[in-house]
């Protein structure tokens, strides 16, 4: 298992795209499953190199594991920055012109439709989100947040 470690900057952004999207080639992921783990991926980063240190500075480790029963991809991110659950804040609510939306939230709405399963949890002193989405459809497989 190889994973990667960066400053949790958003200019390291680029590295971790190039990281998750040549791990997602290793494990031969299909391209269109691709996209929306390196769109989901991107925002959980950017997320982290924002506001996970407050205004001090810390890093992230990214790793991308293949499941083969079912076939899925499984991202883990990992950082000591402060204790928060981004999957615990009410999605917003998406039939409102944007203008009368409150402001965030739409990109962890975005993670939580696009991947098949999202977990956190803070251990250690870390907190450890994980992002799951299979290769196959399955109408009997339920989503979980």
């Amino acid at each position: 298992m190889t994973e990667l470690k960066v400053e949790a900057d958003v200019s390291r952004a680029e590295d971790v795209n190039n990281y998750v999207s040549k791990r997602l080639d290793e494990i031969c992921c299909p391209p269109q499953i691709r996209v929306q783990i390196c769109i989901a991926a991107d925002e959980i980063f950017s997320n982290i190199a924002r506001y996970a240190y407050g205004s001090g500075t810390g890093s992230a480790e990214v790793c991308v594991e293949a499941e083969h029963y079912p076939p899925a991809a499984v991202i883990t991110f990992t950082d000591c920055g402060t204790e928060y659950d981004p999957f615990l804040a009410e999605d917003p609510d998406i039939t409102l012109p944007a203008q009368k939306r409150g402001e965030g939230g739409l990109g962890i709405y975005i993670v939580k439709k696009l991947m098949d399963s999202v977990s956190y949890e803070y251990r250690d002193g870390m907190n450890i989100l994980r992002l799951r989405k299979y290769f196959e459809k399955n109408e009997n497989r339920e989503q979980s947040h």
